[in-house]
């Protein structure tokens, strides 16, 4: 059963900017991702935690090598939705740089069902 995905203006802004092939593979990895979001064994990503400076507990990513791109989300476990907080070019820096502002400006709301669907 696939989680419920939700998205950020933030996102969506940066998800609408990416051209259509690649926007297509994008979409599509955090499709098949929504279906076992949670780390390994069970599911397929790895938690986030401190990066770069920044406290991410409870963030987790998506890495698309070929394609340059890096989904940063967080999941409410118990309505089973994932929260997708930032699209963005693969550098490490900028990506977790946007995350850690996001979850400034939104605070633990991340962490629940508060954004638009997907």
């Amino acid at each position: 059963m696939a989680w419920g995905i939700r998205i950020t203006d933030e996102a969506k802004k940066d998800f609408s900017k990416i051209q259509g092939s690649i926007r297509k593979q994008v979409l599509s990895g955090i499709i098949k991702v929504s279906k076992a979001p949670l780390p390994s064994p069970n599911g397929y990503r790895k938690p986030l935690g401190n990066k770069k400076g920044n406290n991410l507990t409870g963030f987790f990513k998506i890495k698309y090598r070929g394609i340059g791109i890096r989904v940063v989300y967080t999941l409410v476990i118990d309505k089973m939705i994932m929260n997708i907080m930032v699209i963005s070019q693969r550098d490490d820096n900028y990506c977790y740089d946007l995350a850690a502002k996001l979850y400034d400006k939104y605070g633990d709301e991340v962490f629940k069902d508060v954004f638009e669907e997907f």
